[in-house]
């Protein structure tokens, strides 16, 4: 199950990291990008050691998709 950790508005909308953690003691990442009743939910490659580092790589990517508009 994906863990929500934080929540950040950026305009019209809520960018909230997810991170999951794994059977290799790994945490994987993922961001659910909302606006009004649509949610987009993009998971990322990348395995993380820590779930902090998970959540904020996820974080850093979700308002680089917002403020560079690649939500298309």
């Amino acid at each position: 199950m994906l863990q929500k950790n934080i929540t950040e508005q950026i305009g019209r909308y809520v960018v909230t990291p997810l991170t999951q953690p794994i059977s290799s003691g790994q945490f994987l990442a993922a961001v659910s990008i909302r606006r009004g009743a649509y949610d987009r939910v993009i998971r990322f490659i990348p395995q993380f050691s820590n779930e902090s580092l998970a959540s904020n790589y996820a974080l850093t990517e979700g308002r680089n998709m917002v403020m560079n508009q690649s939500l298309n």
